[in-house]
């Protein structure tokens, strides 16, 4: 088996993973967990996980320069607390199939704030695309009004799902070029210490409060999963891919995230399949699709 094709299961695996993290999360939060106390767990383990790779070797200590710091510290504001900060709180309040079709925005997003920030020029199929996006998700929160959620509708959980979207779009986007100076590990292990730092005083009081007690082993699994399964090796397999893919690749793994959420938490949560949710889908794949492949195309005709 060659380099691309373990790339390219890795990259299945790690959407795969993804998908199935929207329900399992909900197996124990906030029944056992709440929001903000998962995260404090998610962030702290994995932080230690990733600074473990500082006894690889002397290609794993690269020394940071100073200008960069700014940079790491922006990438754990926006990349690890307000990401999963936003996207638990966000998913505590929807159902999973909402929040990864939200998640889908995040390609639209990222044309969004690199027009602003790299001062990429827009055309006028990324401009189309990012109204169909736009009305997309606009459509799946407004649809979320039927639907309750112990006694909520899930137009606040959709709407943090989106700025969990935001923040992370912003992440990409001022991270990129720290990817192509260090190693992508160094980056992410700096970038998780700094986020542990803004996490800890908004969640730590919810961690204290878990009683452990409680946890069968199939809870246990869970946490398991997403600690381990969503975080640590999701992030590990996207790096190992980007060695041998593309970035556009990598990003193109995303559009399946959907449909893994959707049939996992039909199966198992019960899920209902409504026709808002299939046109906001429609809206926001074709925007997703024009965003990034329309100019492709355009210059492929040239």
């Amino acid at each position: 088996m060659n380099g691309n094709t373990k790339a390219h299961l890795a990259l299945l695996a790690t959407n795969l993973f993804y998908g199935a993290g929207f329900t399992i999360a909900k197996l124990v939060m906030p029944r056992l967990i709440e929001p903000l106390g998962f995260i404090f767990i998610r962030v702290s383990v994995v932080t230690v996980l990733f600074w473990l790779s500082w006894f690889m070797g002397k290609n794993y200590r690269a020394k940071i320069a100073k200008k960069d710091f700014r940079i790491l510290i922006l990438g754990g504001l926006f990349g690890v607390a307000l990401n999963q900060m936003l996207f638990f709180m966000g998913l505590n309040n929807t159902m999973p199939i909402h929040a990864s079709l939200v998640m889908l925005s995040t390609p639209i997003l990222i044309t969004v704030i690199a027009m602003f920030v790299l001062k990429e020029r827009i055309t006028w199929d990324k401009a189309t695309g990012l109204i169909l996006g736009i009305a997309g998700a606009g459509l799946l929160m407004s649809a979320g009004q039927e639907i309750t959620v112990r006694g909520k509708d899930t137009t606040w959980g959709d709407f943090l799902v989106f700025l969990n979207a935001t923040s992370y779009a912003i992440y990409l986007v001022i991270i990129k070029r720290l990817m192509e100076r260090y190693r992508p590990i160094i980056v992410i292990r700096w970038v998780f210490l700094f986020g542990l730092i803004f996490v800890t005083p908004f969640s730590f009081q919810e961690f204290a409060r878990v009683d452990w007690s409680l946890f069968k082993l199939a809870d246990w699994m869970a946490l398991a999963f997403i600690v381990l399964g969503v975080t640590f090796f999701a992030y590990l397999w996207n790096t190992y891919a980007l060695k041998h893919l593309s970035p556009s690749v990598a990003g193109g793994y995303i559009y399946s995230q959907p449909f893994f959420a959707g049939v996992i938490s039909v199966i198992f949560m019960g899920e209902d399949i409504t026709v808002p949710k299939i046109l906001a889908t429609v809206l926001l794949f074709a925007g997703v699709y024009l965003v990034n492949f329309g100019l492709k195309r355009k210059k492929l005709k040239q």
